[in-house]
Formats: structure tokens, C-alpha cells, sequence
């Protein structure tokens, strides 16, 4: 007689939002996602970018759909939420991932405009799409889990970024104060926090300064670059049901680079 052990996915059943989902960790992240058993929602401002990545996903076997969504308004980040629920009936888990960034340079060349866009993306943003999630776990899982994209950046001083360092620094205290804040209704909040990572965003900043990736590297133990899918699968672990007593974490997926 033989027996078979079926390994089920990490998000099996889970119903999953996930914004900045049209490429870099976002795209890597809903494509995961769906591979280890979710219903992936996935949301950003571009269309075309999110229908590629939905197709995919579909494709293989996975269920998706997408939504268009500017991080930075709030009535557009609690529509997106709601189709989530429309679609299937509930929200378990959220990947908080879409952000922007503005020209590296120190701080007083930032101009305010680009200080209050990047403030509206990377802080308001997040907290906004955090209470429109709260809200729809609360009133469907009843528990979930959600997971905010930082950077290794927030975590030191940041001369280059220095106002992008700043609102993901602003993330991970708003992510401290929503676990302890609903960590006794069974909602788990956490962050990762990338190190250099090999996205889109990152190689517009490599355009402008041609010589950042060789740096970054030797700064960095494991001495090359992150694939995004590595830093999807740190917010994969944290999403599931195998992270079920780790709340509050702002865990580092860096390559060392702060060891």
C-alpha cells in the first residue's frame, strides 16, 4: 500500500491584495502568491501592466484579477479593497508594496514637490491602504495577516534618498503601531525591509548613478544584487498561517548589508 502526502501551497484559500502589483517585487510577488494556492487582486496605476501580469498568472492555472488604483487617494484605495471582497467574498491577506521614488541627490536639492509626492505614495499611502484592509478583514476572515514594503534604507541614514529613507522609515513605525493595535483581534502586521533589489525602480536609479550598483555590492555579504521573487517569498512566510506569532517584525531581506 502506498500513501501520498499532499503538500498544500503557503497562502492556500487565501484571498490576497496586492498594490504596485504591475512589476518588480509586486508583479513577483502576485505571480508567487498564486502559485502557493491565493486568489491574488492585484492593484497598481498602470492597466496594461497589471492585465500582462494577471494573463500570466491565469495561465498557469492561477486565479486573478486586477484593479487600477492611485496609492496616494484614499476613496481609490478603498474601491480597490471592496472589489477584492466583491470578487470573492472576503480579505485575508495584503502585500502593501507599491511605492515610487523621486531623484537621489542630498536633501536640500529634494524639491517639495517631489517631497510631498513621495509622501503620499510611500507613507499616506500605506496607511491608507492598511485601513481599508483592516476594515475588510475584520468584517470578512475576521483574522489575517498584512505586509508592508520598506527598504533596508529606512533602517540607517539614507544621504542619497534621503526623503525616500524617510517615509519608509515612517512605514515601519506605522507597521509597530498597527500590530500592537490589532494584534489582539488576530490581525498580524508586518514589514520587510529589501535591501538592493533588481526592479525597475531600481534601475532608473542606476541610470543616474552609474556606479551605485558596484557600491551597493560591496556593501552587501552575499555581494550581488536581490531577485524580486526573494523578497516576495520573505513576505510570502509572513503572510501565512507558518508566521502565525510574528507580528511587529521589520524583517531585513538584504544580503547582509546591515549585519
Amino acid at each position: 500500500m502506498t500513501t501520498t502526502t499532499t503538500v498544500s501551497g503557503l497562502l492556500e484559500g487565501k484571498v490576497a491584495f496586492i498594490t504596485g502589483a504591475g512589476r518588480g517585487i509586486g508583479a513577483a510577488a502576485a505571480r508567487l502568491f498564486a502559485r502557493e494556492g491565493a486568489r491574488v487582486v492585484l492593484a497598481a496605476r498602470t492597466e496594461s501592466q497589471l492585465k500582462t501580469v494577471a494573463e500570466e498568472i491565469r495561465a498557469e492555472g492561477g486565479i486573478a484579477d486586477h484593479v487600477v488604483c492611485d496609492l496616494g487617494d484614499a476613496s481609490s484605495i478603498r474601491a480597490a479593497v471592496d472589489r477584492a471582497v466583491e470578487l470573492h467574498g472576503r480579505l485575508d491577506v495584503a502585500f502593501n508594496n507599491g511605492a515610487t521614488n523621486v531623484p537621489p541627490g542630498p536633501m536640500d536639492q529634494v524639491t517639495e514637490a517631489d517631497f510631498d509626492h513621495i509622501y503620499a505614495v510611500n507613507l499616506k499611502g500605506p496607511w491608507l491602504a492598511m485601513v481599508a484592509e483592516i476594515e475588510a478583514i475584520r468584517a470578512t476572515a475576521k483574522t489575517g495577516a498584512i505586509v508592508n514594503n520598506s527598504s533596508v534604507g529606512s533602517l540607517m541614514a539614507n544621504p542619497e534618498l534621503p526623503a525616500y529613507g524617510a517615509m519608509k522609515r515612517g512605514v515601519n513605525s506605522l507597521t509597530a503601531s498597527a500590530a500592537a493595535t490589532y494584534g489582539p483581534e488576530g490581525i498580524r502586521i508586518n514589514a520587510v525591509a529589501p535591501g538592493t533589489t533588481l526592479t525597475e525602480m531600481f534601475s532608473e536609479w542606476v541610470e543616474s548613478s552609474p556606479d551605485i550598483l558596484q557600491r551597493l555590492n560591496a556593501q552587501t555579504p552575499l555581494g550581488r544584487v536581490a531577485e524580486p521573487e526573494e523578497i516576495a517569498q520573505a513576505a510570502a512566510w509572513l503572510l501565512s498561517d507558518r508566521a502565525s506569532y510574528v507580528t511587529g517584525a521589520v524583517l531585513r531581506v538584504d544580503g547582509g548589508m546591515l549585519a
